[in-house]
């Protein structure tokens, strides 16, 4: 039985559909292809933007969506999200007029609707923003979490082309959301966390992307300390997470890792000379990391 409060539905037929085609040699084949649809967006009644997505969770996803792109401030409260699946368009109501709402009737409306004002308001949040400097990440959590998450069923196993992401607890992977772009799985998730009063303070935060800067902001935002990934670092995802004091981790495979800001959070909990045999026989660099020796929010 999963563990997972929230998990993807590979079976489910909306989700993905049989193309046919052909191979290298030729012959016939079939393959499960994930399906994208857009999702428009209103706030109240103001039109924020259609999202491409494989259409499950629309009313996370637009939650989530306006959180992390601060068009929703803590004073604004939800009253409704509806989603109307003959028009593909989920509405998020709120008590009053929004933060977002007010700030367009301040600014000139250009073709982008002042949205390109929103990531300067994005970043002046995320630097008042204090990560919990508490929290910590065993390594033995790390492992127990990419065995669990690599044995759930998913749409990737089942048709690729599509990104996860997963909220976890200590050793225990709570919520986990999929689409075909990692920033609407990661909305996903921050729209379960509102709706059900997640706390992101002791949380861990895997995703399946590379760790860039906006994965950075929006788990900032998120106010969850830890950042996970399988793949790889951008530059100013890195610097970002240093100037945040968030913990992050990446290239994460079996019992490999790099961490390349906030290492004080790692607990080396595991006997990596009795588990040398599990990992090729070879003991990654990133374990000989520690936290005085380059894996701090130094950015130097």
């Amino acid at each position: 039985m999963s563990t997972f409060a929230l998990a993807p539905d590979p079976d489910d037929p909306e989700l993905t559909r049989h193309v046919e085609g052909c191979d290298h040699r030729g012959q016939a084949v079939a393959l499960s292809v994930v399906v994208e649809r857009p999702l428009t967006l209103y706030l109240n009644g103001t039109e924020v933007v259609t999202l491409m997505t494989i259409g499950d969770h629309p009313e996370l996803l637009a939650l989530g969506f306006l959180l992390n792109q601060n068009m929703l401030a803590g004073g604004d409260a939800v009253t409704a999200v509806d989603y109307d699946g003959d028009l593909d368009v989920v509405v998020v109501r709120t008590r009053s007029e929004s933060s977002y709402e007010r700030k367009l009737q301040r600014k000139i409306r250009t073709s982008g609707c002042a949205q390109g004002t929103i990531f300067g308001d994005i970043m002046e949040r995320f630097d008042d923003i204090r990560l919990d400097t508490a929290a910590e990440v065993r390594c033995s959590w790390l492992q127990s979490l990419f065995l669990q998450i690599g044995r759930q069923p998913s749409l990737y196993q089942k048709a690729g082309a599509i990104h996860g992401c997963i909220l976890c607890e200590r050793d225990r992977p709570l919520v986990y959301m999929e689409d075909v772009g990692r920033h609407n799985a990661v909305d996903k998730i921050a729209g379960y966390m509102h709706r059900y009063g997640l706390c992101g303070r002791d949380k861990i935060f895997y995703t399946t992307g590379r760790l860039t800067s906006e994965m950075v902001i929006k788990t900032v935002q998120m106010e969850i300390p830890i950042l996970v990934s399988r793949s790889g670092f951008t530059a100013w995802g890195v610097d970002l997470a240093r100037r945040a004091g968030l913990t992050l981790i990446g290239r994460a495979r079996g019992q490999r890792f790099i961490v390349l800001s906030g290492g004080e959070r790692l607990v080396y909990d595991l006997d990596f000379a009795k588990a040398a045999g599990d990992d090729g026989g070879e003991l990654s660099a990133a374990h000989k990391i520690r936290p005085d020796r380059g894996a701090s929010n130094d950015p130097g």
